[in-house]
């Protein structure tokens, strides 16, 4: 499913009112943008296309899971996202993608090509500091852990005072009522 015509809707002959598309995202679907951050894919978009007289309404749900490596370990471990991103499809002269939420399509268009959205709101959703669940629970054993405990910095209980004496007569005093 990288093909581009399989992420092209013919909005022509549908009916106003809502329709639903339903896309299945892997691996394959990111190397065909030449994006290798992830080892593997599985998320499933749900796009609800809304058909009215002058402009078209795209709402995109997106839910699954990435597998990508941890930003402390390096361990692999999958990471669920999901999202969601409203587009207006509106139509004008010359097409125009340069906002984020509407689109223009020049008039006599009949398809919206939706991939490049199905794109950027998964890679949108991915945060940008990764860390594996194991990490924060204290579960997760590997030699990298290990090597950062070691690594990290010692507490000292040494508590030394070195006051002056001048000021803890003066403390005394507020002691003193």
């Amino acid at each position: 499913m990288n093909n581009d015509k399989d992420f092209l809707i013919p909005f022509v002959g549908l009916k106003q009112g809502k329709h639903q598309f339903e896309y299945h995202i892997d691996k394959k679907f990111f190397e065909s943008f030449g994006f290798d951050e992830y080892n593997d894919v599985n998320v499933k978009v749900d796009v609800i296309l809304d058909k009215k007289s002058t402009m078209l309404e795209l709402s995109f749900k997106h839910k699954g899971e990435v597998n990508v490596p941890c930003d402390l370990t390096n361990e692999d471990f999958d990471l669920p996202i999901k999202g969601k991103m409203n587009l207006i499809v509106k139509f004008g002269d010359t097409y125009n993608d340069e906002n984020d939420e509407w689109l223009v399509l020049p008039h006599g268009e009949f398809q919206v090509n939706i991939k490049q959205y199905i794109y950027e709101s998964i890679v949108l959703s991915v945060p940008t500091k990764r860390i594996h669940p194991g990490v924060k629970d204290g579960t997760l054993k590997s030699e990298a852990i290990d090597r950062l405990n070691e690594l990290a910095p010692k507490e000292e209980h040494k508590e030394e005072e070195n006051t002056d004496p001048r000021w803890d007569k003066l403390k005394q005093l507020l002691t003193d009522k």
